[in-house]
This record gives structure tokens, sequence and C-alpha cells, in this order.
């Protein structure tokens, strides 16, 4: 496997040479001092990866990188700038480069971790278009076997679903790497679960796990709880604080909702994962950190990030393996197993012993769309086994209005439309309440609406006011 450096300095290429050579992956490093030179150099199969320079004595980078792309389109091209350039960087990634470097006094040791991301991305793509590169497609993966589906059970996952089977298989192949995973689904899905199994089931197993909601912390906040703080650092600090990076050290670090970070914390994310390394608010000097980092997201960062609301350059560093966590009402198959695995293990948290539940209960909790996913369906089970005499069998009577049927409403009733309208509203408002813990900032934003409008609906509607802000 051959690297390519595209530089007209003889020293800059003699440098990433030298690191390139020294990192130990037995890469065969070839340089180039001009345009052309890469573009004949390009040609030969057994360059894998380009390490291209903007300034270019005789074409400018971004022109060279569009022929790379239209030599070789699966060719990963790393664009290399100078300090103060991350828009030439942006503008690089999407035109097609794989990842960009920017150039600062020790940016030489983190060629070699971006080198490793991109080959690792291109093996994936490989993996999924390919069948004969490993026997089978990405999506095809061969599923876990039963010691290892035993193994997912004992952390908690229940899963009789093909879709959720084959997401457990990707965990137990993501868990064996240190690739940045980035977990996407919608809220309820079990994404923290995902995380852990990640982390526990991997080589980093004895080290530290650590999470963070994003949207738990305040943005004024957020820096100090990721990266830390000395002591003076800010009105207040009366001693230094080890950040989460650091608490986190050589173990996972898991940053859920990350779609809710600041512009400031995601610059501050994309120089972690670019660097390895942390600057505590304050601080003087950096500090070394091996962190795995796993985020999730219940937002589609792409589009956030063509919205200007998410930068696409982090997007890409977390994305290295993406995993996509189905919703409850698309694994149907999972809903009796889960009800009833909540039903064992809440009636013995209750110390009430509950017969079961009855076979028609399971078919309506199976019919239910359950807009908030596993979460909406433990609360309802543990609603259950607080409200049930022990021995009960649970039968379809006990379930909640909102579960026997997806509208709160017969459509045959000969109720006036404004009052059918006010009662599907109140179903569909609680339905969000119950679904993002009663939080009415998070509510609102699922609706589209803004807190305010919500609060007048909440008295319009005779709604009590939900416990949260």
């Amino acid at each position: 496997m051959a690297i390519l450096v595209v530089d007209d300095d003889p020293e800059t290429r003699a440098t990433l040479e030298q690191v390139l050579r020294g990192a130990g992956d037995g890469w065969d490093v070839r340089q180039a001092a001009s345009a052309k030179q890469a573009l004949a150099a390009a040609t030969e199969p057994e360059v894998e990866c380009v390490l291209l320079d903007y300034r270019m004595p005789d074409v400018d980078g971004l022109a060279c990188l569009r022929e790379l792309r239209r030599l070789r389109p699966d060719l990963p091209v790393v664009m290399v700038t100078g300090s103060g350039s991350e828009a030439v960087a942006v503008e690089a990634m999407k035109l097609g480069a794989a990842d960009y470097v920017v150039k600062h006094a020790t940016y030489g040791h983190a060629v070699p971790g971006v080198v490793r991301e991109v080959l690792g991305r291109r093996a994936l793509a490989r993996l999924a278009s390919d069948p004969a590169a490993r026997g089978a497609p990405l999506r095809e993966l061969r599923p876990p076997d039963a010691a290892t589906l035993a193994r997912f059970e004992a952390d908690g996952f229940v899963a009789r679903s093909p879709a959720m089977i084959r997401v457990l298989g990707l965990i137990a192949r993501a868990a064996q790497s240190s690739v940045n995973v980035l977990i996407e689904g919608e809220s309820g899905t079990g994404k923290e679960l995902c995380a852990r199994a990640l982390h526990t089931h991997g080589p980093r197993a004895a080290r530290p796990f650590v999470a963070q909601n994003c949207a738990a912390v305040p943005e004024a906040l957020l820096e100090s709880e990721l990266f830390g703080h000395v002591r003076g650092a800010f009105t207040g600090a009366d001693r230094s604080h080890p950040g989460l990076f650091e608490q986190a050290d050589g173990g996972t670090l898991f940053l859920d909702e990350i779609g809710e970070a600041s512009s400031p914390v995601q610059v501050k994310l994309l120089r972690v994962l670019q660097e390895r390394e942390i600057r505590p608010v304050g601080a003087t000097a950096a500090r070394r950190i091996d962190v795995r980092l796993v985020a999730a997201t219940n937002r589609d960062l792409r589009h956030e990030s063509d919205a200007g609301r998410f930068r696409l350059d982090l997007f890409h560093r977390l994305r290295v393996f993406p995993i996509v966590v189905p919703p409850l009402r698309e694994r149907r198959e999972d809903v009796a197993p889960l009800a009833e695995h909540f039903l064992d293990r809440l009636a013995r948290e209750e110390k009430k012993p509950i017969a079961g539940f009855h076979p028609d209960t399971l078919a309506v909790l199976r019919d239910h769309a359950w807009p908030g996913n596993v979460r909406d369906l433990e609360n309802e089970v543990h609603r259950l086994v607080v409200c049930a005499e022990p021995g009960d069998v649970i039968l379809p009577n006990a379930l909640a209005p909102w579960i026997t049927s997806d509208l709160p409403v017969s459509p045959a009733t000969s109720a006036p439309l404004r009052e059918l309208m006010r009662q599907v509203e109140t179903a569909i408002i609680q339905s969000r309440l119950r679904e993002h813990g009663y939080r009415r900032a998070a509510t609102a934003r699922s609706l589209g609406i803004t807190r305010e409008a919500l609060w007048m609906k909440l008295r319009a509607l005779g709604l009590a006011p939900p416990d949260a802000t």
C-alpha cells in the first residue's frame, strides 16, 4: 500500500515521509513535487491515499483534487492546508476530499491517524460494494453467533428482528476497532446502550466509559465540562477540574445529542479528533489523550451540515463507522420480547410478582406505533406494573388509552370536527411530552413550534404543565 505525498517543499515532503514510515503501518511512501507529477503517480494502482498540499506551483490544490477525483473517484485524498484556511478545507470536502489537515507546528503527528481513518472508510466502502472483498457486503454481514448474542442479551439487548440483529453485528465488529462511531436513530431507540456495548465488547472495556448528553449542559459550561479547566481560568474556578476527555483517557467518551453542540465546541472537538490532544480552559499547554469517541444524534447531521448548523468536516470525522438504530415500529418482532423483559425486571424491582401479559395485550402492543420507541414501551410497562395487583395477568383494558388506539377516538364517532381535532392534538402533544421527558424546549422543537406556543396550547387544551423545562 503506497501513500503519495504531494508538496512543492522538499523539506515538508521529507518530514511527512518520515512520519508516515515511522507510524509502523508498513506504508510505501512516495513523493510528488507538483500537480503534474501527482496526477501521473496517482495512476499507479498501488497508491491508496494522497496527501495533497493546497498551494502548488503549477495548479492549485482544488483543481488538482478535481482531476484526481476524475481519474480515480475511489482514491481518498487528504487536503493539507495552511493555518487559517479552514474555508478552503471545507470546499475541498465538498469536492470529494476524504479529510483535511491544517498545517501548524506539530501537525505531523496527526497525519498517520488521519490516513488510517480514511483508509478504514475506504475499506468499509469496498466491503459494502464488493461481495468478493470479504465474502458478503456490509449490509449483509454474517449475523453474530449465539455466544455473541448471549453476551449482548446480558448487557440488556433484546433483539429478535433481523434489523436489530444486523445492528448487533455492526457493534460487534466496530467494538474491536478504535474508529470513531456515529450512532444515529430516533429518541428512545437505545443509542446509549449501543455505545456501552461498543465499549464493553472491545479492548477498552477495563478503562472508563464516560457519557455526556450535550443538550443537558448549558452552552457556556459545555467547553469546560468536555476539556476541563485550570484554577483561575474564570470567575469561580477556585480549583482545577479534569474534563470528560481526560476522565475517559484510555477508554470511551460517549457524546449524546452531538447535534446540540455549539459552533465553538464543534471547532474544539474537531481539533481533538485531529490532534489527539486537549487544551483545558485557561491552560497554556496541551495534553495528549487516548480516547475512543462515540457520538449519537437523533438529527440528520448531513442536513444540518447543508443548512450550516453543523460542521461538515466534523461530521465526516465522527461518521467513520455509522450505525443506524431502527425505530421500534420498524422492528415489531422485538416488541413482545422487550415488553416481557421489562415486565420481568420491573416486577422484581417493585417486588410485585406479575403473572404475565395476556396474548391479546401483546398483540395490541405490537400494533402500536411507539413514537417514543423502546423508552416509551418501558415507561408503559412500568406503569402497568405499578397499577397491577400481585399475580395479575395484564389484560388489554389495563393499557393506556393512547396505546389501545393510534387515534384517541373512533372514526365512527359523532363528535364535532373541532372536538376530534382537539383530542388528536392532545394525544400528539402528550405523546411528545413523554417522549422528551416532559422537557418543554425539546418537545416544542420536535413539534416545530416555540416553547411559548407550546405553553399556550397546553393551557388551551387544559393539560397540566410539564414538570421540567
